[in-house]
Order: structure tokens, then C-alpha cells, then sequence
């Protein structure tokens, strides 16, 4: 039992006497050392093996006189358990930082680091805002392998709570990405998103919205009148995009540089395309008089559709909102220039291969090797000019003729 020599009054106003540092103890190996600069530290003196040592507890007043002998009772039994506290302390501290290394964050930002080169900025900023906003705060500091498949329903239900039964999916997948990855790196054995299965709210996938085919000559038209409500670089953005039906970010990010006005040919680096291959988007007659006019407006900015700010593009939501004021709102969003196009090229009857290859749907096949960008070129081109005629003539009036055969009449 420890005959306690010091009190609280002592504690406070202990100072060094001059001396460099002053030991102040109060039994069975607890001291509290004052410096001449009135600076105050609690160690705890002990032998093990014959030896001296000692063990810091903590900064006065932080550590109170009574949390210092808490302190000290703990660590006396250690030793009469014939353990060495220091020794202990070093495994606890080896300990906390394997977990740190072994947590569900540490190997969720290792693999997301290791899959950046291959995704597309915003679904890298989609899956890492996904995770630090609803996974991270629940289980990240959790060592992957120990936690349960109930810990991680728990946490992904919070995302359901707020109705958003869609994301709660997405999510389980990325974390069962990530389980797959610890597996591989030997820091867990178990994928528990498997054990989820059927766990989460059904949700019914929502398609982009789209006008019929019927219904696009009223929006080109609607389109072509934009510049009575909004700007023209945004009515050409759009019509631009029903053009080419690209992807709305491969759409706004879209630099001079990568066009070769000479060949008619909008080179789409990899770095940009959702499926990491370059793509080749041949150019209309109609489509380079579009960048035409873009180019007086965008003047010595890179971007073809710069913000504000010059030296960035427009917002994702600029061409949406477009269209929302030309009242589209759920009807029709810039993904459905994808899906018109599709719909209309396939049932005029031209190849369903060049018309994917167009739209990059494909994949690279890893057995060919690299995805040939110049694969259904002519064909392409063909296809492309055929199109802009043919919006051309549904801006004109035309009504929109459907078949099966070769060409729009």
C-alpha cells in the first residue's frame, strides 16, 4: 500500500528550489518531477530484473494528483503480474498502430488509391465522397477484420433513413470492393457485404430521363430559342451535344487541343472517357460550324465551354438547368441525347456495332489489346454527317419518320 506524501496544494504550488529539476515523491515509485522553468511531469520509478526504470504518466495539471496514483496502482500490478510496464505500453502502442494500419479506412484509401488511375475524376470523387461521408465515420477506425456483418448493416442503413435507397447500394458495393482487397492483402478473410445480400431495401433503378423520338424535333426547336431566355454559349453547348452525343463531362471538359479541325475528328483523351479508352468522335458539317462560333466566344481560354472563370469549364449542371428552363425538367436531361440518338440510328438501320462504338459503350478486349480508335471510322463519319442532316431537318419541320431500313426519309 502506498503511504501518499503528496497533496493536491502540494501538487500546485510545488516549485524547484533553483534546482534544475526537483523529485517530488509520493510513495511506491511515483514522483512528480518540477523544472526550473515550472514545467511538471508524473513518472513512476520501478526495478525489473535488477534494474531501474522509469515511465512517464502524464503532464501536471492535465493528470491530476488522484489520476497519477490511479495510474500508479495499475501499473503495480503489472508488476507484481511480473510484467514490465514499459515493455507493455510498447506492445499496447505496437498494437494501436497495426489496428490503425489494418482499419477499414486505412485499406479502403489504400485501394482507392491504387484504382484512381484507372476511373474517371468524378467517379473518384463520387467513391471517395461516399465513403468518408457515410462509411468512415461508423466503422473506419475499425480493424477490417474484426468487424461484423451487423456493424456494417448498421451503418449503411443510416444512408436509408434518409431515403436514399439507391445510394445505400452503391455504397455496400464499394465497401465490398474494399473487403475483396483486404482479403487479397491478407488483412481480412471475410467479404461481409456477401452476408448482405437481400439485407438493404429493394430500389428501383431510375433511367435518365429521355424525350420519345416523337417529341425531339419540339425540343431541337425549343433549343434553337434559347438565347431569348439564357446565353448562346449554352444553346450551342446543347446542340453540340445533341450532335455528338457525348457524355455530359466529356462534353464541358472538352479543350481546343483535342480537336483536329483539319480531319473534322474530336480526339477525346482517355483520361477524360468513362471507359479509359480514347475515343474518336467524327465531326458534321453542322457540328465544326457549332465550334465555329464557340471558338469567338470561348477567345483564349482552353476549354471550349469556360466558366467565369476562364481557366475552368462550365458546372455539370449548367446544360440541366438549360433545360429545365426550357421546361424539361424530368422529361429530358443531356444523358438522353444518348439515349434518342441510340434509339433513332438503331431502327434507321445502321450497324448496331458502329452505333455502339460510337456511343463507347464497348469495352476494351484485353485479348485484341488496345482498343483500336479508328475501329468503324468511315462508317462513323457516314453516320455522324447523316445525323446532323437529319436533326437538321426535324428543326426545319420534318416529322420524325421510324423503320427498319437504311436512312431517314
Amino acid at each position: 500500500m502506498a503511504t501518499n506524501l503528496l497533496s493536491a496544494a502540494h501538487c500546485k504550488n510545488a516549485n524547484s528550489n533553483g534546482a534544475a529539476i526537483r523529485k517530488l515523491s509520493d510513495g511506491d515509485g511515483l514522483y512528480l518531477w518540477v523544472y526550473l522553468d515550472g514545467r511538471k511531469y508524473w513518472r513512476l520509478r520501478y526495478w525489473q530484473a535488477g534494474k531501474e526504470k522509469s515511465l512517464s504518466l502524464g503532464v501536471y495539471p492535465l493528470v491530476s494528483l488522484s489520476d497519477a496514483r490511479k495510474k500508479r496502482n495499475e501499473l503495480r500490478k503489472q508488476l507484481q503480474a511480473g510484467l514490465d510496464p514499459s515493455a507493455e505500453r510498447k506492445a499496447t502502442n505496437l498494437r494501436k498502430e497495426l489496428a490503425a494500419e489494418n482499419s477499414f479506412e486505412a485499406v479502403a484509401r489504400e485501394w482507392y488509391g491504387r484504382q484512381l488511375h484507372t476511373w474517371v475524376p468524378h467517379h473518384a470523387s463520387d467513391v471517395k465522397r461516399r465513403l468518408e461521408n457515410n462509411i468512415f465515420p461508423g466503422i473506419g477506425k475499425r480493424p477490417i477484420d474484426e468487424i461484423q456483418a451487423s456493424e456494417l448493416l448498421h451503418t449503411v442503413r443510416k444512408i436509408e433513413t434518409r431515403g436514399a435507397y439507391d445510394l445505400a447500394h452503391r455504397v455496400l458495393q464499394v465497401c465490398g470492393q474494399v473487403f475483396r482487397y483486404g482479403i487479397a492483402t491478407g488483412r481480412c478473410t471475410h467479404n461481409l457485404s456477401t452476408d448482405l445480400r437481400g439485407a438493404l431495401t429493394p430500389h428501383k433503378k431510375k433511367h435518365q430521363a429521355a424525350v420519345r423520338p416523337e417529341e425531339l424535333p419540339e425540343l431541337l426547336l425549343a433549343i434553337a430559342k434559347y438565347d431569348q431566355i439564357g446565353d448562346k454559349q449554352t444553346r450551342l453547348a446543347l446542340q453540340l451535344l445533341a450532335q455528338t452525343f457525348v457524355r455530359t463531362n466529356e462534353l464541358i471538359g472538352a479543350e481546343w487541343a483535342e480537336f483536329d479541325m483539319n480531319s473534322a475528328l474530336w480526339i477525346i483523351p482517355a483520361g477524360r472517357m468513362k471507359m479509359k479508352a480514347e475515343h474518336v468522335v467524327p465531326l458534321s458539317t453542322q457540328a465544326v460550324l457549332i465550334l465555329a462560333e464557340l471558338k469567338e466566344i470561348s477567345g483564349s481560354s482552353r476549354f471550349v465551354f469556360p466558366g467565369r472563370n476562364r481557366d475552368k469549364p462550365i458546372s455539370n449542371n449548367t446544360m440541366l438547368f438549360a433545360l429545365y428552363r426550357l421546361g424539361y425538367k424530368g422529361k429530358m436531361t443531356g444523358h438522353g441525347f444518348r439515349a434518342v440518338a441510340s434509339t433513332i440510328l438503331n431502327e434507321t438501320g445502321f450497324n448496331p456495332d458502329v452505333i455502339e462504338r460510337q456511343l463507347a459503350h464497348c469495352e476494351r478486349n484485353e485479348i485484341r489489346g488496345a482498343y483500336n480508335r479508328a475501329e468503324y471510322l468511315p462508317e462513323r463519319k457516314r453516320m455522324m454527317q447523316h445525323w446532323a442532316e437529319y436533326l437538321d431537318s426535324l428543326e426545319a419541320g420534318a416529322k420524325v419518320i421510324r423503320f427498319k431500313g437504311k436512312g431517314v426519309k
